[in-house]
């Protein structure tokens, strides 16, 4: 039921494009701003410990819809629970609609809207460089894969709709708390001078998601090498960084961009300007992302008959 389940939810992921705004989920900023405010208050202990029992209560309430639902009615009731909660456990964005308006942006000059559609993959401020931003940008669609579908589709296969929802609450936790800590740093009237908890906060919720996506981000960078180019792909996996990563979170971007990028060889091409060497990279990399989609999907879909027969 719970790989039928999982089947069902990427299809309604994929036809129900008009409702993503749903999965902003921006009321749970609130929640989340009172819960980190309380784990703030806890500073004779490690962060992470109060963190995760946010992350728990969070959890809660699907966890325990699950379990009552049970069997009930044939498990057509906990069918469509998992659907729901998958659905809003992925994203929020759609990385392939982003990935088209930064080639439309680019296509038509607009800088200021380049820059807006590239910052809303990396999710950080744009190099300055476009060259550099060219290829961040592709990096960025291989990181956020993991992070928005891929990774969720492997918590909903292991531990089902509560694993799902509880990948996407941390993650909602952990941007909230960079949000806050980058607020608190702020200088003036908005800044807090004494923002060490708030730091502490953020880089403890850092620090969780980093661990639920350690396993997914291999299993991800494996599926770039065996939907792309395998050999560059491994090269670059017994590769080291180029510089070292500061925590578990930037090892496992750097890994999958790195990955990713050599699973895409992409041949140069000398008549081709910066625009279209954008356009074609950006593009390339979301189709890459997507024949990994497509993988996973008939792995899901053999698996699921393989448990029907037996």
């Amino acid at each position: 039921m719970k790989l039928i389940a999982l089947l069902i939810g990427l299809m309604v992921e994929r036809l129900a494009t008009q409702l993503f705004h749903l999965r902003e989920l921006r009321w749970l900023d609130r929640v989340i701003d009172t819960g980190c405010a309380q784990v703030e208050r806890f500073a004779s202990w490690p962060a992470i410990i109060p963190v995760i029992l946010l992350a728990v209560s969070l959890m809660l309430p699907v966890v325990l819809f699950t379990y009552m639902l049970g069997d009930t009615l044939f498990g057509f009731p906990y069918l469509l629970l998992a659907v729901v909660v998958l659905f809003f456990s992925l994203g929020p964005k759609d990385i392939g609609e982003e990935v088209d308006d930064y080639c439309s942006a680019i296509e038509s000059g607009d800088a200021e809207q380049v820059r807006t559609t590239a910052k809303a993959l990396l999710e950080k401020d744009v190099p300055e460089d476009s060259w550099v931003r060219v290829e961040k940008v592709e990096e960025a669609v291989f990181v956020q894969a993991n992070n928005r579908l891929f990774a969720v589709i492997f918590w909903f296969a292991l531990l089902g709709p509560a694993g799902a929802w509880g990948y996407r609450v941390t993650d909602l936790i952990r941007r909230r708390a960079v949000f806050n800590a980058n607020r608190a740093a702020m200088p003036g009237p908005e800044g807090d001078e004494d923002n060490d908890a708030s730091q502490a906060v953020a880089a403890a919720a850092t620090t969780l998601h980093s661990w639920l996506a350690f396993v997914p981000a291999r299993l991800t960078a494996l599926g770039y090498a065996l939907a792309g180019s395998f050999d560059g792909a491994l090269s670059a996996w017994r590769q080291a960084p180029e510089q070292i990563p500061a925590s578990n979170g930037e090892q496992n971007e750097m890994l999958l961009a790195r990955v990713g990028r050599a699973a895409l060889a992409l041949p140069d091409s000398d008549d081709e300007s910066e625009e279209e060497r954008g356009i074609r990279g950006a593009a390339a990399a979301n189709s890459l992302v997507f024949r990994l989609l497509l993988l996973w999907a008939v792995a899901i879909a053999g698996m699921t008959l393989y448990g029907a027969m037996v």
